[in-house]
């Protein structure tokens, strides 16, 4: 009889006994979120998840959110309540005590002030690993949502015409993405003209695209809780050969690293796979970022595809493959897919064409 997947909770009590951890305070909206379900921006008030390697769990919340139900003990403070000194007594003083990497220090510095734990250790990793890996529902969210983005991706490229500006093109996408059914974009939506984009971080501008200027898109919608990401670099009229040149080099690092996706693999591999294709051809100062990023929940989790980044790919990751080439005040190409790593490979989450494309 095949053996029951374990829950998320189960997972990350899993990796708090592979770092040595028997109580781990969670505080990041979005890991609480996709842990319990439940969904709440807590501003500046304190908003935890208290786990225990024996199995025990209590979420901290204050009064003004509720009392939810969420299948797990809950403590409610009001705010005038030390709401720190609220979880002593659930707290082991003998054992190391994981803190979230992006817990408020004023909630830190207070729990410190009370014999609630022999050491403090940034313990995010737990989460961030299990959140990495992708499971069944996850992963047919992460495809749904980027079908949505290469349905959304023709209709940017349709609205492309001369005379119209950067932000008026930005607006447009996040309006196409909401009649899509996203809940909102991924990120705020780059779309750089010309030599704009050889910004990899363009900030999207006034200027009015001319005639025979590239542009780029990079552009992603949240649908069903889940980040697309995706950017695709578009020619308005013949490319030059320079251009062609350039333009064929990042699809071609792009495909390189895709096609060596599966597991065992380090990002650090995948990155120097794409790096070289540029580098060969005497463009390698000009890739001047990371290949890509983790990706699910938010935009950017935890883990990315760099060289300094010795993460094995396991079934279940998915991450951005990006690489790109820019030339200041020339000329800026960049192509990015969402990949999924499979039990044997890689499923490439987007399909939206990678071919010289003039509008």
């Amino acid at each position: 009889m095949p053996k029951k997947p374990l829950t998320r909770l189960e997972r990350v009590r899993a990796e708090m006994a592979a770092h040595g951890l028997t109580q781990l305070i969670v505080s990041d909206p979005t890991t609480i979120f996709y842990l319990t379900g439940l969904h709440i921006d807590p501003g500046e008030r304190m908003y935890c998840l208290l786990l225990s390697a024996d199995g025990s769990a209590r979420l901290f919340i204050n009064r003004l959110f509720g009392t939810p139900d969420v299948g797990l003990p809950v403590v409610n403070f009001d705010d005038t309540d030390d709401a720190p000194a609220l979880m002593a007594p659930y707290l082991d003083c003998h054992k190391g005590l994981g803190i979230d990497k992006d817990w408020p220090a004023r909630f830190l510095l207070r729990l410190q002030e009370l014999p609630v734990a022999r050491e403090y250790r940034v313990g995010s990793i737990c989460c961030d690993m299990v959140r990495a890996v992708k499971d069944e529902a996850e992963q047919k969210a992460m495809i749904a949502s980027s079908k949505v983005n290469d349905d959304c991706m023709a209709e940017f490229a349709a609205a492309v015409h001369p005379g119209v500006t950067e932000l008026e093109l930005a607006e447009k996408i996040k309006a196409i993405y909401k009649a899509h059914g996203c809940s909102g974009v991924s990120f705020e939506p780059i779309v750089a003209f010309g030599e704009d984009a050889a910004d990899p971080h363009h900030q999207n501008s006034a200027r009015a695209l001319k005639e025979g200027e590239m542009v780029l898109f990079d552009v992603g919608g949240v649908y069903d809780h889940y980040c697309s990401d995706m950017t695709r670099t578009f020619f308005t009229a013949e490319p030059t050969a320079h251009q062609r040149e350039v333009y064929e080099l990042v699809r071609l690092a792009n495909e390189t690293a895709e096609q060596l996706v599966r597991p065992g693999v380090k990002m650090c591999e995948l990155d120097a796979a794409a790096r070289e294709v540029i580098a060969r051809a005497g463009y390698g100062e000009y890739f001047n970022h990371r290949l890509g990023h983790f990706i699910g929940l938010n935009d950017h989790e935890y883990g990315d595809v760099s060289s300094a980044c010795r993460i094995e790919a396991k079934p279940g990751m998915c991450f951005s493959i990006e690489p790109g080439i820019y030339l200041p005040g020339d000329v800026g190409v960049r192509i990015e897919d969402l990949v999924l790593v499979t039990e044997d490979g890689c499923r490439v989450l987007n399909h939206y064409p990678k071919e010289i494309t003039i509008l």
